[in-house]
């Protein structure tokens, strides 16, 4: 049987994961709470808009693609009291509100982090300064694409590139909001049609190419594995692949660790 083993969202676009028991999938095919959050670099001033969609593609602010040292930055967002937390190494970098004084705070504190370590000269970059930390912390805005999309990958898939490189691989490099067990390597890549996930039906979109994020260590920001390659040469892939994009197939739902995944063909 095909069950959920974990399920993750992203508050802050580019930061550390959130593992939460279950997870909202609104009807617009974004997770609550997912990517509310961005720090945005100073000439990205617009969302970009495809078909009435809104998406904030990473090159417009902070990410792991470009910024793999993000990787040791811990967020905690607490939507009750709208206030961020940013740690790292052990140590407070600012806990704010996002008021316009607190705002400032964490965009000052992100780039004093940044600006120690080996990305620093990417922040130099014209159009990067001074950064801004936008969204309202409730509305999900700051995806890649500009459908959304809800990503799901199988553990045993993940197994299977650790299997081949001596750099620890776990789900955690990949970022997905689904992760399952139960199946065979590589598996959710021949899925088509509709997949059910508890009472939430889905209908599969496309697999996931993916970028340069993967290679970050999720523990010490650092790239120590060639993952587009391994993806390529390793595992016989035309792309560096791994995972899915779905869609809800009505309103979307609730789904819970533990939840049974059916997979209904053509």
């Amino acid at each position: 049987m095909i069950t959920v083993s974990a399920l993750y969202r992203y508050p802050v676009k580019g930061l550390t994961p959130e593992r939460r028991e279950q997870l909202v999938v609104q009807d617009d095919g974004r997770i609550e709470g997912d990517r509310v959050l961005a720090f945005r670099f100073a000439d990205a001033v617009t969302p970009v808009d495809e078909g009435g969609f809104e998406a904030w593609p990473k090159s417009r602010g902070l990410a792991l693609m470009d910024f793999p040292s993000l990787a040791r930055v811990s967020a905690t967002f607490d939507p009750d009291t709208g206030r961020l937390s940013l740690h790292a190494e052990g140590r407070l970098l600012a806990d704010a509100a996002l008021d316009e004084k607190g705002r400032g705070q964490l965009a000052e504190a992100i780039t004093a982090f940044v600006a120690r370590t080996p990305e620093a000269p990417t922040l130099q970059r014209d159009g990067v300064l001074p950064l801004r930390l936008i969204g309202d912390g409730r509305t999900s805005r700051f995806q890649d694409r500009a459908r959304g999309f809800v990503s799901l990958h199988g553990a045993a898939s993940v197994a299977a590139v650790d299997a081949v490189v001596p750099a620890p691989v776990d789900d955690r490099r990949f970022r997905s909001n689904i992760v399952v067990s139960g199946t065979v390597p590589w598996a959710e890549l021949g899925w088509r049609g509709r997949v059910r996930i508890g009472d939430v039906a889905f209908e599969v979109q496309r697999p996931i190419g993916r970028c340069a994020a993967i290679m970050a260590n999720p523990d010490t920001g650092e790239r120590d594995a060639r993952l587009l390659g391994v993806l390529t040469r390793q595992f016989d892939q035309d792309e560096a692949t791994l995972g899915i994009l779905l869609l809800p197939a009505g309103d979307g739902g609730v789904i819970r660790e533990g939840d049974e995944v059916r997979i209904d063909a053509d």
